[in-house]
Formats: structure tokens, C-alpha cells, sequence
């Protein structure tokens, strides 16, 4: 087949014409013959049985039937007529009803003709099929067909244009009727004879207009396969490259700074996890390519030391580092944090914001671009062309997923060559999902916690269990324990939060009234400088309870807080709740999270206070939040480019996504730039992919 016909516009389709292709292209994206080829079916209705009349039952099962109309009359109702058929088969008889389209349907239907129908049917004096599906039964044998119906993408704008699903089936039918459509194989021989995968036109025919539930069965798995190995090819393929052609600094010193810090001023003892990674790290670093790894750690697992450890590795080679965090709050704290732990070793940590003064940022432009500045703390601030290294080895990045891939990659023109890189999340990433969106980075697990750390005890209360909380609130005030209180911050509603929060404020006030207890209050209404100054009340223990909104999501360490309290909790997504649960247990004491709702919630809220409930776990909560919210959703859209995915699906798909995975691997390990004979249509396939985006636009 001439592959450029897949190009055609689709507005050269016979039955399309202009008016369906703008609605095509500005609804599903679908601009060529090709697009229209890979629109996959969402599902299937299984046409492979029909049913006789006598054989129906009182469900309102989809069921196909041959029969012929007999008569056709209009029937008066209480609003408007029905149009009433009587369809006949040699069993029985049964009505076929309509309530729109009456005119069209009277001068289209043919009498005593025989008729293949589909539908839903219902069961009153009789049995009834409302606007059922009709074909003539001589169009119906001889059409390209199948008998598992294909179910289309669709949006409400198609349908009002006409473009309904049987109308996008005719027109895939027009397109391979018309182009007689076959397909280059796209993955290399040995692979689809160890996989017995069937062949890409088999598939792509298949997909379509399935021949048997095993044939369907095969296509899908084909074309799953097919998606993810070059998705995993890609990834792979960058990695590989990056590390032979990115060169970073060799840190071949483990000097004075790391070693003094070690032997001398570690607050704690390592966990084996903590030693694992470092080791990990010093691996990268100590070689000439450029690192770029992913460190995942629940809340509390001691990410900080490790990055801290990483950044006096650089000191002690003769360079400097920076730490970038996506809010002031969780910057300010990793300075606070840093400054007290290298008190002793003589370095020099400054702190850059937005608000920081332009005196203060003189002093730190000045001791960055000399050298005497060795660690940098900020938020975007730092990324300001203004912000000049005398020489960047070691860049930090907190919670990646709040900064964009364009903001992230003005750190790495910092400098001649790009400093290594470590990226930190205490957003557990799934392993699904971490295999497809970081693929090209190497990726390290801190997977236990400290010593000492008591694991927090959560439960669920209901809004009419609020006295014996408020009781037990004051029994851990009264052993010099302090609380949070969180309420949703919903960003479309403001002035509903805010009422939400200060009505709290109010009840807790008069529950825990001054002067034996003091309260503070947080909330994005406020001030900086005013929000500060309640903080610093609860950090010195000046306050006992904490009213707040998300705010305190991240950042606030407090050791003394035992209790989180999250109001309406049911409003809150998995991850955030279990961020939120993460600022207590802090200390060696027990610590509680208590998940306050009303008592009407919907099957995903069970599910999500169930799993909160079950356990502390951030990859086993972060599992099922994918399950939940699908990877879009949790990663935010600028992190999901790559997870833009026709036909696989992560969550579901995960054992193909694993498969693919190895191959792409083992393809790779033997033939890292894919110029052997057996790989020559992988090689194809894949240069393909530097000229499109889509997936489906390279693999054709």
C-alpha cells in the first residue's frame, strides 16, 4: 500500500464532506485518513447472536433481531405522538417505538422488507424497542462488517452534527473499502513470534471489525504492546544517550565537609534505605556523566539528609549547589533545616525568594558568581537570568512535578555543562507510572523510615461523633500535645472556604476558649508576614491548635504535633490527605489522624478514607489513587504528555507495560543503536518518531 494515502485529508472521504470534517478535526483531532484509522473503539456490543421473539426476556438487554414491519401508525400521548411500528418474525410480534424524528423515519421505512434491528427492549403488555438500530438485512449481509460493533469515541457536538457511531463505522468502512489498507510490520521478527503476536494490518482490521472475541483479544494486545515498547524504546533510548554524550563533573573527592558531617554532626543514624541511595548517588557522581535521578520517599523518610549529604559531596570537589523548592514555606524550612544541621561545618547557605530584598539579593549574586557562595536555597526566584554560578556541580529539586519541564531546563544552562541533577518527591509515584513518565532517569527508593518513628493511627469519625473528638482533642493538650485542624481550600469557591474556616474557628473557640487555650489561625487571605507570625506562635508552642486550609500541606515541621485533624475530608484528593496526615508523628510520640465527614459520601470518598484508614503506605495510597483518578489526573496535564496514550492503559495494562519494557530493554542491551538487519524496521519506526508527535503517525 502507498503509505502517503494515509495522508489524505479527511475531508476527501466519500460520505464525510466539509461540514462533518470540521466537527471531526475540532472534536477528536482527526485530520487524515490516518487519524481516522487510529480513533479506537472505547468497547464492543457483541452482535454475533439474534434472538427470535419468543426467546426474549423481561431484561433490558441489547438484543438483535430479524423480522419484518408490518404496519406503522402515529399515537397520541400526553406531550407530543409516538410513532408506533408493528415488527413481525416468524415467532411473535413486538412494537418498535420512536419519539423524534417521525417524518424521516415514515418516508425512510420499508414495508414487509426484511429488517435486521438492535436495541434495548422493554417489557409492558408486550415487548417494545425504543428508536432501535435498523438495517435492511440485504445491506446488512453484504457490508464489511462484524459482529462485535465497535463503540466510538464520541462528544455531545458529534452527535448534533449527525456524526453518530454508525455513522462513524460507515465511514471506516468507506476508508478501507477505499484504500484497500495494508500495513508494514513495525516490530522486529523475533518479537512477535516469542509474543505470537498477530500481524499490524491483522490487528488494526481487527480492532475495527472484530471476526471472534479471541481475534479482538489478539488486536488489542498487539496494539498495546505496539504503544508502549516505543514509548519504552524512547525512554530507554534517551537515557542511554544522555549518559554517553551529557557529560557532568566527576565528584571523585569524599572530603572534609561530607565526611566531617558524617562522623560528627548526623543527627540520627542512617536507615539501610538512606545508605543504599547515597551509595547510588555516589555512583552517578563519581563517574563523567551527568546524573539525572529520581529520589522517591514517603513524607518523614529523610529525603533532606540524603540531599544534604549529595550537596557536600559537591562542596568537597569545589563546587556549588542549589536546592529548588515550589513554595516560600517549604523553602524557608529547607533553609532553617540546612543552616541548623551545617551550623558547625563553616558553609555558606543563603535564601533566595520572591521577597527576598534587593540588598539581600546583592550579597547573594555577588557570593555566587565569586565561588563563596556554596549552597543556594529558593524557590523560582532562582531560576531569574540574573542568578549567575561561578560553577553549578549539584541542582535539587523538590517536589518536581510543580515546575515545568521549560522552567527546569534554565537550571541546566547555568553553567558549561549541566550540573547533576537530583529530583526529590514525598509524592509517592506508582511504579506504573514512574516506569512510563521517568523512564530516562534513574530512579531511587528511600522505602523505610527512621528509628523511632511510631506509625500514625487513622481513623474515620463522622461529623456526629464531633464531642468525643473535641474531648480527646483536649486529653492531648492536657499531655502538652499540640493539633492541626485542616479545612478544604477549593480554589472556584473562596468565600465559601473562607466561611467554612472561620465558622471552625468560631466552634473550636468556644469548645477551647482563652485564656487556658490559645489558638491560631492560617489562611490564604492573609498576609505573609501576619501568616509567619501565627506560624512561628504554633512552632514555639505558643498556640496549642492550628486552624488552617492547605497551607500547611508541605513545610510545616512541628515534632510537638500529634494530632491532624482534616475537616470534610471527603473533599480532599488521596495523596493530599496523605500529605497533610505526614506533618504529625514527627516526634518519638504516638500520633493521630482523625478524617472528620458528614455521612452522605460517594463510592470514591469510601475508597479513599478506607485506603487512608488501611494504611501508611505512599506507594500502596499512590496505587490506588491511579486507580482512581487514571495518571492525567495525578501527574497534572504538563507531566502526562507522554502518558497521551491511544489504545494502552497503565493501570490496567500494567503487565503488557512491564513486557514491553523488557524487550525494549533486551533490544537495546544487544543493540543499543539499532543497526543490526533483525532491527532495521525498529530503526525505521523509531526515526519515524523524531518527525511526529502522535505515536499512531510513526507506527503506521
Amino acid at each position: 500500500m502507498n503509505p502517503n494515502i494515509l495522508q489524505t485529508p479527511i475531508d476527501y472521504l466519500k460520505g464525510v464532506g466539509p461540514a462533518r470534517a470540521d466537527v471531526l478535526r475540532s472534536e477528536l483531532g482527526i485530520h487524515t485518513y490516518q487519524d481516522l484509522i487510529h480513533l479506537f473503539p472505547n468497547r464492543y456490543l457483541d452482535k454475533t447472536q439474534y434472538y427470535k421473539i419468543n426467546q426474549l426476556q423481561r431484561t433490558s438487554a441489547e438484543v438483535q433481531i430479524v423480522g419484518k414491519i408490518i404496519n406503522i401508525k402515529t399515537v397520541a400521548q400526553k406531550r407530543g405522538k409516538r410513532l408506533v411500528a408493528k415488527f413481525i418474525d416468524n415467532t411473535g410480534e413486538m412494537e418498535l417505538v420512536w419519539f423524534r424524528g417521525h417524518k424521516w423515519i415514515r418516508e425512510n421505512l420499508k414495508l414487509n422488507t426484511p429488517y435486521v434491528i438492535f436495541g434495548k427492549t422493554k417489557y409492558y403488555n408486550g415487548y417494545s424497542m425504543p428508536h432501535p438500530e435498523m438495517e435492511l438485512l440485504e445491506e446488512h449481509e453484504k457490508n464489511l462488517r462484524t459482529a462485535m460493533q465497535p463503540i466510538y469515541p464520541s462528544t455531545e457536538k458529534l452527535s448534533n452534527k449527525g456524526v453518530t457511531n454508525r455513522a462513524v463505522i460507515k465511514m471506516m468502512q468507506q476508508l478501507f473499502m477505499e484504500t484497500k489498507v495494508r500495513f508494514y510490520d513495525t516490530l522486529a521478527e523475533d518479537i512477535v513470534s516469542e509474543l505470537k503476536l498477530i500481524s499490524k494490518s491483522e490487528a488494526i482490521f481487527n480492532i475495527h471489525f472484530p471476526k471472534s472475541q479471541e481475534l479482538l483479544a489478539k488486536a488489542q494486545y498487539r496494539l498495546k504492546f505496539e504503544e508502549l515498547f516505543y514509548i519504552q524504546l524512547q525512554l530507554i533510548t534517551k537515557k542511554i544517550l544522555r549518559k554517553q554524550k551529557i557529560k557532568g563533573f566527576p565528584f571523585t573527592e569524599v572530603g572534609t565537609y561530607f565526611n566531617s558531617f558524617y562522623q560528627n554532626h548526623l543527627p540520627f543514624d542512617l536507615t539501610n534505605a538512606q545508605k543504599k541511595v547515597i551509595k547510588e548517588i555516589r555512583n552517578d557522581i563519581g563517574s563523567s556523566a551527568q546524573m539525572n535521578r529520581l529520589l522517591q520517599g514517603d513524607v518523614g523518610s529523610g529525603k533532606t539528609i540524603v540531599g544534604l549529604m549529595t550537596m557536600l559531596l559537591a562542596i568537597d570537589n569545589g563546587f556549588q549547589a542549589c536546592l529548588m523548592a515550589p513554595t516560600a514555606i517549604l523553602a524557608n524550612q529547607h533553609y532553617k533545616g540546612i543552616l541548623e544541621l551545617t551550623k558547625d561545618l563553616k558553609i555558606n547557605v543563603k535564601l533566595l525568594m520572591g521577597s527576598s530584598t534587593t540588598k539581600e539579593r546583592r550579597l547573594i549574586h555577588e557570593e555566587l558568581e565569586n565561588g563563596s557562595l556554596h549552597i543556594l536555597i529558593g524557590t523560582h526566584a532562582v531560576l531569574e537570568d540574573k542568578v549567575k554560578f561561578h560553577n553549578l556541580g549539584l541542582a535539587i529539586i523538590d517536589e518536581q512535578h510543580r515546575f515545568g519541564v521549560a522552567q527546569r531546563s534554565k537550571l541546566w544552562h547555568k553553567n558549561r555543562y549541566p550540573p547533576h541533577i537530583l529530583v526529590m518527591t514525598a509524592t509517592p509515584i506508582p511504579r506504573t507510572l514512574a516506569m512510563s513518565l521517568y523512564g530516562d532517569l534513574d530512579i531511587s527508593v528511600i522505602d523505610e523510615l527512621p528509628p523511632g518513628r511510631k506509625s500514625i493511627k487513622t481513623v474515620h469519625r463522622y461529623d456526629s461523633n464531633r464531642l468525643q473528638v473535641f474531648k480527646f482533642i483536649a486529653d492531648e493538650i492536657k499531655k502538652g500535645r499540640q493539633i492541626y485542624m485542616v479545612y478544604p481550600l477549593i480554589e472556584e469557591s473562596e468565600a465559601l472556604d473562607y466561611k467554612d474556616l472561620m465558622d471552625g474557628y468560631e466552634s473550636v473557640a468556644r469548645s477551647f476558649p482563652a485564656p487556658e487555650y490559645q489558638i491560631s489561625i492560617v489562611h490564604g487571605k492573609m498576609k505573609p508576614a501576619a501568616k509567619d507570625y501565627e506560624m512561628e506562635r504554633f512552632v514555639k508552642g505558643e498556640t496549642q491548635i492550628m486552624v488552617a486550609t492547605t497551607v500547611i500541606e508541605v513545610g510545616v515541621n512541628v515534632p510537638n504535633a500529634s494530632v491532624m485533624i482534616i475537616e470534610s475530608a471527603e473533599r480532599f484528593g488521596l495523596s493530599q490527605l496523605h500529605q497533610l496526615r505526614g506533618r504529625v508523628g514527627r516526634g518519638a510520640k504516638q500520633s493521630y489522624c482523625i478524617l472528620m465527614t458528614g455521612h452522605k459520601l460517594s463510592s470514591d470518598s469510601k475508597t479513599r478514607l478506607e485506603t487512608m484508614v488501611r494504611t501508611n503506605d505512599g506507594f500502596d495510597i499512590a496505587e490506588v489513587d491511579l486507580k482512581l483518578r487514571g495518571p492525567g489526573d495525578i501527574m497534572g496535564t504538563q507531566q502526562s504528555g507522554v502518558l497521551n496514550l491511544k489504545i494502552a492503559d497503565i493501570v490496567r495494562d500494567n503487565d503488557i507495560l512491564k513486557t514491553a519494557r523488557y524487550y525494549a530493554m533486551k533490544v537495546l542491551n544487544e543493540d543499543p543503536t539499532l543497526s543490526l538487519e533483525k532491527n532495521k524496521v525498529l530503526n525505521y519506526t523509531y526515526q519515524q518518531m523524531a518527525k511526529y508527535k502522535n505515536i499512531w503517525n510513526y507506527i503506521s
